[in-house]
């Protein structure tokens, strides 16, 4: 905990939390910003980190919800496309345009059991055709109009498609091409929301790793790793706890049966020629038993996903074998010239999407929709309890807002400032094109003495923020840098351990940086983090051990990785973005 946090800590006794919330997730992160832009005084507390359930496990898209067309939730994909846009603009060190290539295997096969989707009927549609596909993009263009910033769809016929994917099955007969977007750090996006939430309202809190304790006549009362507790009295809670909300509430006083959710896994493969061979592109495909799924080039390495699969244990949830081997003969099925093998895996993955209960038949037609029911005050609960049930990554600055609205209102004050155009960390005052980067880059580089190709590579992981860690202070310099991984310093290391909330070594390699997901992690350069973190945060020798212990622990455990003395994965390929023409 930073210096200027625990002041706060010591200062809460004297000040008042008008609202609590209950998870640091994506949609809690998102409303605690919000909230505190506004003036109002938040807590917002984490079991475990910030960003570490849910919102560590999606399919790393930001994206409009093409698929939610068949089910007639046009609202849902006007919104999320919107929200995309604007993320695009909000956040441009961790969202990036990301064009999209769907195959097609016929003309016309699927039109009516698309218009059965659209009727109500619980069965899903299979084998869509390029009519169908060509209706559903010039739907998601007009879906996605307001505040554009990406080109339109193309249908492409069988030849020119297999010359943008050359490894593509030669049983298309077209290719639909449309652009969404990917986020490459969402777990950083999470905590940045937070610590935005932080730096606009001096009265706001946050905990990770604060576990709720008691309880008891309207005080809550939580407790840290090390056994100090702290108490609030809160005027409205809000239960953003994903997949635990039921939980909860029931821990609340408020029970509740909101969440029927379903698992989602993902693999990332160590294969340069299929990366290549996507240029940039994500193939976004419906398997052999009509599921969707979808593969592209994340930080260097394949991500393919997602399952779908009904789930309920949000602690102990990984990708199982059934899980990696529908992956894999998916994928080798859509692009047969292509060797795929579990020896390619360097990471997996899963979580619970916290979707609302249903009875829907099949798990990929329970809505994505949004909900925040509110439970009110009874005897013994003076506060009432406002629960986010539902949503998906892209729309949760929209649902914050709505949520906001709701609390605002609760507490008869007035929304002050919109977050609609408001970036986030690293976003703000983000070179808006190539001239203003190169000038940003040059202009870091003489400030701190380092390459210019170095102040352009932290600029792409960390935003503007690189600013801070360029100039920050350490004992350690900027040539130190990792074994298994030379493109991070132990600069950037004591920079985030000193600076943003770590409290476990797990903290940094998998959630401020990207080290463990991306396969750069040996177990030589974790010792290496871990001393670090030790010097910065006061650690014991034993604390050390246990912590090293721990990462290797989870990584095993729940993403199939083993840590060696060499990097899992090589250095990924500097790639250019693709045109957006």
């Amino acid at each position: 905990m930073t210096p200027d946090l625990q002041q706060r800590f010591s200062n809460l006794g004297e000040n008042n939390i008008d609202v609590l919330i209950i998870g640091a997730g994506i949609n809690g992160a998102g409303l605690f910003r919000d909230l505190s832009l506004q003036g109002v005084n938040c807590l917002i507390v984490d079991k475990a980190d910030f960003g570490s359930g849910t919102s560590a496990a999606p399919s790393r898209l930001i994206h409009g919800g093409l698929k939610y067309l068949e089910t007639g939730e046009f609202g849902l994909v006007a919104q999320s496309t919107l929200e995309r846009n604007l993320l695009l603009k909000n956040a441009p060190h961790c969202v990036e345009p990301l064009p999209t290539f769907i195959p097609v295997f016929s003309w016309t096969r699927g039109i009516w059991a698309a218009i059965r989707t659209l009727l109500g009927s619980k069965t899903a549609p299979r084998s869509r055709g390029a009519v169908l596909i060509k209706i559903g993009l010039r739907l998601y263009d007009f879906f996605g109009s307001r505040d554009q910033v990406m080109p339109r769809h193309r249908l492409i016929l069988k030849k020119q498609a297999r010359r943008e994917m050359p490894h593509i099955t030669p049983a298309i007969v077209a290719g639909g091409i449309y652009y969404d977007a990917k986020i490459s750090r969402p777990e950083r996006l999470v905590y940045e929301l937070v610590s935005d939430g932080l730096d606009t309202n001096a009265r706001s809190l946050a905990a990770n790793f604060a576990t709720l304790a008691a309880v008891s006549e309207g005080r809550l009362t939580f407790r840290h790793p090390d056994g100090r507790e702290f108490s609030v009295a809160p005027k409205l809670v809000v239960n953003a706890a994903g997949p635990w909300i039921d939980q909860v509430n029931t821990l609340l006083g408020a029970p509740s049966r909101l969440i029927g959710g379903t698992k989602g896994s993902h693999i990332l493969l160590d294969h340069p020629e299929l990366v290549r061979s996507l240029n940039g592109h994500m193939i976004y495909f419906e398997a052999d038993d009509g599921r969707i799924c979808l593969v592209y080039d994340y930080l260097g390495l394949a991500l393919v996903g997602s399952t779908d699969i009904p789930a309920g244990d949000p602690d102990n949830v990984s990708c199982e074998e059934p899980e990696t081997e529908y992956f894999l003969e998916s994928i080798r099925s859509l692009l047969p010239t292509l060797r795929f093998d579990r020896d390619q895996i360097v990471y997996s993955y899963s979580g619970i999407r916290p979707l609302p209960a249903s009875d829907a038949t099949a798990p990929g037609l329970i809505s994505r929709d949004h909900s925040a029911p509110v439970k009110e005050p009874e005897d013994g609960r003076p506060f009432p309890v406002i629960s986010l049930v539902g949503g998906k990554w892209t729309t949760f600055r929209g649902f914050a807002e709505e949520v906001a609205d709701t609390v605002l209102s609760r507490l008869q004050r007035r929304r002050s400032q919109s977050t609609r155009y408001l970036a986030i960390g690293g976003g703000k005052a983000f070179p808006a094109d190539a001239e203003q980067r190169n000038a940003w880059i040059g202009d870091a580089a003489a400030r701190s003495g380092v390459a210019a190709e170095r102040a352009g590579e932290l600029l792409g992981r960390y935003g503007t923020t690189a600013v801070a860690l360029l100039s920050f202070p350490s004992s350690y310099s900027d040539e130190q840098r990792l074994t298994g991984a030379a493109r991070y310093s132990l600069r950037e290391i004591d920079w985030i351990a000193r600076n943003e909330l770590v409290v476990h070594l797990s903290d940094i390699v998998m959630r401020r940086t990207t080290l463990a997901i991306e396969g750069r992690l040996t177990l030589e350069g974790l010792r290496e983090i871990a001393a670090v973190a030790e010097a910065a945060l006061g650690w014991s020798a034993e604390r050390t051990a246990s912590e090293i212990q721990e990462v290797v622990s989870q990584l095993s455990r729940f993403h199939g990785q083993t840590l060696t003395g060499t990097p899992a994965a090589a250095e990924p390929e500097k790639t250019p973005r693709p045109a957006l023409g």
